[in-house]
């Protein structure tokens, strides 16, 4: 037997916001070794607090478990268990085989922000690198990549620019397309707190279609109709022009673009903004009025934004109204992403989407290109200059027959992505699915030939960062199950037996991790995102740590803000305004599909339920999904509250439970994205959803789409 389990820090590892994690090992008496998860008081970023699904995390960690690779030849075969030898050598004459036949387009890898960064990393190195293939993305693809592309856009650096302190010194707070109460809960219960101690303090505007548990608390909630952000963004501008409300001698003297902005912004006036966004008049002069008074105005988002055609488009127009009024760079005042997942910014640091390489540079660049083939000790035009494919164009190139090899990790695309119908015909046309996963019985599992256990946090060692860009190291603190391995460490030993010996010669366990890290921060030296004066060991001797922080920097010494100099990661230092028309939902209702669909989540469910529907206490909260029809379209369609009815759209049709209620507009519906085929009470929602995504950062519009509602018994 090994030495007794000890206690251990961590981030928790759903949200971005990255709650500290106080773990606790199980008692040696108990019947289930459940490790007791409660806040540590002593994380920067959530000083104690912790949600229901952080608290109950550690009753996932133990069941229902992958525990040894699985192959089969056939689909309509089951899985059985084969040796890693077995697993690695089938992985590697796939990849083989494919190289041979179609070339390194044949491959593709669709990651996951639950990876830790060291992860994202070596699989950067392996595939961009060494294989020469960018068809590396991941599932911040379908949740940030609007604010990567809005942020590089408009200040020439991603990188939210804000800290979870400015909540506490902000006057104004506008939260558009965020339910943060549900989905970010920690940061709403530091901000309703701050509110109760200092009524008055701190004026808050919310912009959602739902009246949500957030709406519910607002003083101001604008109620606009899905897809109309842009538009409303651009009615405010037009009145904070009109209250005078510009910082001249910062426009002038930090930024490019006001013109062309000023002009497309004075053709919107308030009036034309209200009637398109379906919102009261009086509330949008009500909001840019607080806007205009604030001294501090702080505005953050979430996936109502970016999962959006107009999704970069609507983070540049808010980044529009902060430039203007000079609202950036100091302290509580902002544009401020608000991470859906525990490591997606740790993802976007480590190159992981099929744009990027580490330490933010992009595929498309020479430059950036030379730098990293230097750094990998690969000869010069190794890495393909095109960037690679978007999940959503991976899914194309197998509905074409054009991928020989799909690796999934760490996430369920068979939920999570839009029109799903589509997905699954186009991955059974694929030769050679392999998945890597920690838990058993996935619908992605369904599909897949090869599959792979993997350790999850709490099994490997590694970081993640958090949306304020604090990086807090998480260690392996209990055993991984059966034969599970790190993904790292899968990768390292894929790169091994491809013959890329040296520059995979890492050892499993910490030290391996610490090397792979090490190795990542050098690679930021100098970028926006410099972490060259981090380590394992630093971030274990003294706690998380926000970037940007160069070598030499003392510990507590990181960069709590972005561009307070006003100086912006552009060439010429100047943010940019960006004039972009709104053109509004990519799929608006019609006769046929009067209504707009609208999905989320719920509080106690996280992405695809693969670890919360473990948890009895979250699938008591929360038993089935629950379709919010207002009551006008309710009666409209003969539904009434706790019946069943059809959910049509173009792709397929499927039944939910009816929750009729006046929070949601007239003319708008939603549902949880949760529940897939493998859930008791399976509502599929994403079956419904169009593939049209935003032009610049090849977002999925997974907030809208049309649709039709009819009762059914079921």
């Amino acid at each position: 037997m090994g030495p007794a389990p000890t206690a251990a820090r961590a981030q928790c590892p759903y949200c971005g916001v990255g709650c500290g994690l106080e773990l606790r090992p199980p008692a040696a008496s108990a019947a289930e070794p459940v490790w007791v998860a409660r806040g540590d008081r002593h994380h920067p970023s959530s000083l104690g607090q912790v949600c229901v699904k952080g608290a109950t995390v550690g009753a996932t960690l133990h069941g229902g478990r992958l525990t040894t690779p699985l192959w089969r030849a056939d689909r309509r075969e089951p899985l059985r268990p084969v040796s890693w030898d077995e697993a690695m050598e089938r992985l590697v004459d796939g990849i083989r085989s494919t190289l041979a036949s179609r070339g390194s387009d044949g491959l593709a890898m669709y990651g996951s922000g639950q990876f830790l960064s060291e992860d994202y990393y070596l699989a950067q190195k392996l595939f961009k690198g060494f294989l020469g293939c960018n068809h590396f993305d991941a599932n911040s693809r379908l949740c940030m990549s609007a604010a990567v592309s809005g942020y590089s856009h408009s200040l020439g650096a991603d990188g939210p620019p804000c800290c979870y302190d400015d909540l506490d010194l902000a006057d104004v707070v506008v939260l558009i397309g965020t339910n943060t109460a549900e989905c970010h809960p920690v940061l709403w219960q530091r901000l309703l707190k701050r509110r109760r101690r200092d009524p008055g303090a701190c004026r808050l505007i919310v912009i959602d279609p739902r009246r949500t548990a957030t709406a519910a608390a607002a003083d101001l909630h604008l109620a606009l109709q899905p897809g109309t952000d842009l538009a409303l963004l651009l009615g405010l501008g037009h009145q904070l022009l009109r209250h005078g409300a510009v910082d001249r001698a910062f426009v002038a003297a930090h930024t490019h673009g006001a013109e062309a902005w000023t002009a497309l912004a004075e053709e919107w006036s308030v009036a034309r903004s209200a009637a398109v966004c379906g919102v009261a008049e009086a509330d949008l002069l009500a909001a840019a009025a607080a806007w205009a008074q604030g001294q501090r105005v702080l505005s953050a988002w979430s996936m109502g934004v970016n999962q959006s055609s107009e999704g970069s488009a609507t983070v540049s127009g808010i980044i529009n109204l902060h430039l203007l009024t000079g609202q950036i760079g100091r302290p509580g005042a902002g544009p401020f992403s608000l991470t859906g997942q525990p490591n997606a910014m740790g993802g976007r640091e480590a190159g992981g989407l099929a744009q990027l390489l580490p330490g933010y540079r992009a595929i498309a660049e020479p430059q950036h290109r030379a730098e990293l083939e230097a750094h990998w000790g690969l000869a010069p035009g190794a890495i393909d200059p095109k960037p690679g494919r978007s999940v959503w164009e991976q899914v194309l190139a197998m509905e074409r027959g054009e991928l020989g090899l799909w690796w999934v990790a760490a996430t369920n695309p068979l939920v999570s992505l839009p029109w799903l119908d589509r997905v699954r015909q186009a991955v059974e046309r694929c030769p050679l699915v392999v998945l890597s996963e920690a838990y058993a019985g996935t619908e992605t599992e369904a599909v897949a030939h090869l599959v792979l256990p993997a350790a999850q946090w709490s099994e490997k060692t590694g970081v993640m960062t958090n949306s304020e860009r604090r990086v807090t190291l998480c260690p392996a603190f209990r055993t991984p199950p059966g034969e599970a391995r790190a993904d790292w460490a899968i990768l390292a030993d894929l790169g091994r037996r491809l013959g890329f010996t040296d520059a995979f010669a890492y050892s499993e366990g910490p030290a391996g991790a610490a090397a792979i890290h090490a190795e990542f921060v050098a690679i930021t030296a100098g970028r926006p995102c410099d972490m060259t004066g981090l380590s394992h060991g630093l971030l274990a001797a003294h706690g998380p740590q926000q970037w940007p922080f160069p070598a030499g920097t003392a510990p507590g010494g990181g960069s709590a803000r972005l561009y307070t100099d006003h100086r912006f990661a552009t060439p010429d230092g100047r943010a940019r305004f960006w004039a972009d028309a709104p053109g509004g939902a990519a799929e608006p209702p019609c006769d046929d599909y009067p209504l707009v669909l609208t999905v989320g989540r719920y509080l106690g469910h996280w992405h695809t339920m693969t670890r919360t529907g473990r948890v009895e206490r979250l699938r008591h909260e929360h038993p089935e999904a629950l379709l919010e029809v207002h009551p006008g379209d309710a009666i409209a369609a003969g539904l009434c509250d706790g019946g069943w009815a059809q959910v049509c759209s173009r792709r397929a049709t499927i039944t939910a439970r009816v929750l009729i209620t006046d929070g949601i507009r007239p003319g708008t519906v939603f549902l949880p994205m949760h529940w897939g085929a493998s859930q008791p009470n399976p509502c599929e929602a994403n079956r419904l959803m169009h593939d049209l995504c935003c032009p610049r950062s090849r977002q999925p519009e997974l907030k809208g789409a049309a649709v039709r509602l009819a009762p059914t018994l079921r």
